[in-house]
């Protein structure tokens, strides 16, 4: 047999092996469909892991705090590397009276980089502290959401931030923001 004859064999049998490999799911056709790794994951395995808030606050679990409850976690959890009054260290400031002068590294503020407090609460569960993302209760990230609102002038420090009173905090630069995504954007709260 000719090396052509040899090649032109070897490419019938790849390409009649990939058409009997793209035969319907569960069609018998003696060769494995798929490499079956693995199997659905559950609601119950999923459930811890859909944590997402949108800024109308669909998606805040049960829970609340204050400014008074987030002292202790802020020193807890963020004063190494925030500072002890949030004024920066190994991380960024994140308490400041400084006016938005443009958006940068430097510029940027909890005021003017938040859209909506919601944000900051969902960041913070989900990615704070960096160490050992995750390990805060609910009831401690919107303790720390209400300190670190409080600190920076923007709630009352006796405001109880929970699922209800969060989405109606206006966060100062909400309007420097351009919505990508406007369906998902809450209505202005009453003032």
């Amino acid at each position: 047999m000719s090396t052509r004859n040899r090649i032109s064999a070897v490419v019938v049998l790849c390409v009649f092996s990939t058409l009997d490999n793209a035969a319907e799911p569960g069609a018998t056709s003696g060769h494995p469909t798929g490499p079956n790794l693995g199997h659905p994951i559950s609601a119950a395995d999923l459930a811890p892991w859909d944590i997402t808030v949108f800024p109308s606050g669909r998606g805040l679990p049960a829970g609340s705090g204050t400014a008074a409850k987030g002292a202790p976690v802020f020193a807890t959890y963020c004063a190494a590397c925030h500072g002890d009054k949030g004024q920066g260290g190994l991380g960024p400031v994140v308490v400041s009276d400084r006016k938005r002068e443009g958006i940068d590294e430097g510029t940027t503020t909890i005021a003017n980089f938040w859209p909506y407090a919601t944000t900051l609460f969902d960041y913070i569960r989900r990615a704070m502290p960096w160490q050992s993302p995750r390990t805060m209760t609910d009831d401690q990230a919107y303790a720390l959401t209400a300190f670190i609102l409080a600190s920076n002038k923007l709630i009352d420090p006796d405001f109880v931030i929970d699922a209800k009173s969060l989405p109606t905090v206006r966060m100062p630069n909400r309007d420097g923001f351009l919505d990508r995504f406007p369906k998902l954007v809450p209505s202005d709260p009453p003032r």
